[in-house]
C-alpha cells in the first residue's frame, strides 16, 4: 500500500462516485448505490446510533462512508478513483461495508493494550469496545477530508504487536522453571521483564513469575558471582521462539542501564527490592513477606 494513500483525503467512497459522476449514462448505476447506502445507513443507525433522530441518521451515514471506504482503502485496488469505482460495483456497496466492518471486528478482537484480564472475555465489554473503534474510525464527513484508514492501519500495527507481546509472556509462564503459571490475569511486561532479569544469572531457569525472596536471592547471587551478564542472555535467547527472540532482546536493551545496573553496582539492595517491585515485577510478584 503506497503510503501516500494514508494522506487526509475525501473518504474512498466520495472518489469512487466523482469518478462515476464523469461516466456518461451513470443514473441506474447511481441510484442502485444510493438505495444500498441508504439501507445500510438505516441498519448502522439501529445498531450504533438512533434510527428515530435525525442527528443518529446522520451519524451513522458517516460510520456508512467511513466503513466502506475503509473496505476500498485495505483492498490493494489501484490509486484511481475510476479503480476504486471498479471495485465498489464489481462487489457492491452492501458486501463492501461488510468487508469494511470485518476489518473493524478482526481489530478489536486484537488487544489494545499488553495485558491480559478476565474482562477480556466479557461480551458487554467485547461489544463496547468494537462499537468504539467503530466510531473511532469509520466517521467520515463525505464533504470533510479522512484518514480513518491511516489510524487503521496504525492501530492494527500496534495491536498485532501488543499480541506477539502477550503470546510471547504466555510462552514464559508455561515454560516458568517452578511450574507453569495459570493466573487468568496476566501483567505482560512484567512477565518479560522478570524474565530477562532472572536470565542474567545465566543458572538456565526461565523465571516468569517470582517472590521477594527469590529476587532478593538473584541480587545477592549476582554481586557475589559477577556473571557475564551478556553471555548468560545470549544462552537465555537460545530457548526461546525466534519471533519472540527480537521482543526480549529490545527489553535487555532497556533494562541494560537501568535496574540491571543497579542489581551488579553498589545501589543499597532495598532500594533495589523496592525499585524492582514497584516498577519491573508487576502483579506477577507473589508477596513471600513484609
Amino acid at each position: 500500500m503506497n503510503i501516500t494513500s494514508y494522506t487526509a483525503r475525501p473518504p474512498q467512497l466520495v472518489q469512487a462516485l466523482e469518478a462515476l459522476a464523469l461516466r456518461v449514462d451513470s443514473r441506474d448505476t447511481a441510484a442502485t448505490l444510493f438505495h444500498e447506502l441508504s439501507g445500510i445507513t438505516v441498519l448502522v443507525a439501529k445498531k450504533f446510533t438512533n434510527d428515530r433522530t435525525a442527528d443518529g441518521m446522520l451519524e451513522a451515514f458517516h460510520l456508512s462512508v467511513g466503513c466502506i471506504s475503509l473496505a476500498i482503502s485495505q483492498a490493494g485496488v489501484a490509486d484511481s478513483n475510476e479503480a476504486r469505482l471498479s471495485f465498489l460495483l464489481q462487489h457492491g456497496a452492501e458486501y463492501v461495508f461488510q468487508m469494511g466492518f470485518r476489518h473493524i471486528k478482526e481489530l478489536s478482537a486484537l488487544p489494545y493494550a499488553a495485558y491480559v484480564s478476565d474482562f477480556d472475555n466479557d461480551a458487554f465489554i467485547q461489544q463496547r469496545n468494537l462499537k468504539a473503534i467503530f466510531m473511532e474510525i469509520c466517521s467520515a464527513d463525505p464533504v470533510s477530508t479522512w484518514s480513518g484508514d491511516a489510524v487503521f492501519q496504525n492501530e492494527l500495527l500496534d495491536r498485532k504487536r501488543n499480541q506477539k507481546i502477550i503470546d510471547c509472556a504466555k510462552w514464559l509462564r508455561k515454560k516458568n522453571s517452578n511450574g507453569p503459571v495459570k493466573d487468568a490475569e496476566l501483567d505482560v511486561t512484567a512477565v518479560i521483564s522478570l524474565a530477562v532479569i532472572f536470565a542474567l544469572a545465566g543458572d538456565g531457569r526461565i523465571v516468569a513469575r517470582t517472590g521477594q525472596r527469590e529476587i532478593e536471592n538473584l541480587i545477592n547471587r549476582a554481586r557475589e558471582a559477577r556473571p557475564d551478564v551478556e553471555t548468560n542472555w545470549n544462552e537465555f535467547l537460545k530457548k526461546i521462539p525466534p519471533e519472540f527472540q527480537p521482543l526480549l532482546r529490545e527489553r535487555m536493551e532497556d533494562l541494560r542501564g537501568t535496574i540491571i545496573k543497579k542489581i551488579l553496582g553498589k545501589t543499597r539492595i532495598k532500594t533495589v527490592l523496592t525499585e524492582l517491585q514497584d516498577q519491573y515485577a508487576g502483579s506477577e510478584q507473589d508477596i513471600d513477606y513484609s
